[in-house]
């Protein structure tokens, strides 16, 4: 008997905007003559998962970039303080103009220019086999004290399941009580949601915790929802500010995935 489930429609939504409080500009910013956003468009497309991918900007000098890269461009208000925010509206008009809904929604933080395409996979994969979670996102190992305590790395730590109990921009554990054996974790902005928690996710009122520690993921745990967190076997590095940039700029000088399209 022929099976006729049907495969889910994923597709995923880069947020990106100019004004970026801690780098103004960062999605345009070059990294080996290609702005930021570029790099992780390129790489999202390269994802076996993903149907589309489109991104999600207020601002016109990103949506001129992309649209002379090839790329897929949904206009956004430039009211959005959250990037799910942005993600949302753009899923609802990239609905509208499809005329049919999806299935998944993996929001890719912009800021992700190392992003090898299988953390996408990996992150989606959760939500493929259990159809009970929600929302998922990757998790990384920290690699040093100064890294756990640098507040633009969100760490996480999970219960025995692997659902995070706790995101904050502080050390946690505690580097003062000695976690020698206590595993370390921060956050990696790949997030697969279901469709429809995507939306209810928008809905939900701002929580205190949400709110304290500038982190979205707080607002699904304090309404008592789950997240999953699986751990990723890539390691990259995220750029907050410009000196990451230049990190970030050496690292991807012998990166293989980048000469792919460069």
């Amino acid at each position: 008997m022929e099976n006729s489930k049907k495969a889910p429609h994923i597709i995923g939504i880069i947020p990106a905007r100019m004004a970026s409080t801690r780098f103004p500009g960062k999605p345009l910013a070059k990294i080996l003559g290609v702005p930021m956003v570029g790099h992780v468009y390129f790489r999202s497309k390269m994802s076996k998962k993903l149907n589309d991918v489109y991104v999600a900007t207020c601002d016109r000098e990103i949506a001129d970039y992309i649209h002379l890269i090839g790329g897929k461009v949904i206009m956004t208000s430039n009211t959005h303080e959250r990037a799910s925010d942005r993600a949302a509206e753009c899923l609802q008009k990239v609905e509208a103009e499809l005329q049919r809904k999806m299935d998944l929604v993996v929001m890719i933080q912009g800021d992700e220019p190392m992003l090898p395409p299988q953390m996408i996979d990996e992150a989606v994969k959760p939500l493929l086999e259990d159809c009970e979670i929600l929302v998922s996102n990757l998790m990384s190992p920290l690699k040093s004290q100064e890294e756990a305590e640098d507040r633009n790395e969100i760490k996480v730590v999970v219960d025995a399941q692997g659902f995070a109990l706790y995101f904050s921009r502080e050390p946690i554990p505690s580097l003062k009580k000695g976690v020698n054996n206590a595993p370390m974790f921060k956050q990696v902005c790949v997030i697969p949601f279901r469709r429809d928690f995507l939306i209810k996710f928008n809905d939900l009122a701002a929580t205190p915790l949400e709110i304290a520690e500038s982190i979205d993921m707080l607002r699904v745990l304090e309404h008592g929802y789950k997240v999953k967190m699986v751990k990723t076997k890539f390691h990259t590095y995220s750029v907050d500010t410009s000196t990451d940039l230049k990190e970030v700029e050496e690292y991807m000088r012998t990166d293989p995935l980048s000469k792919l399209y460069l």
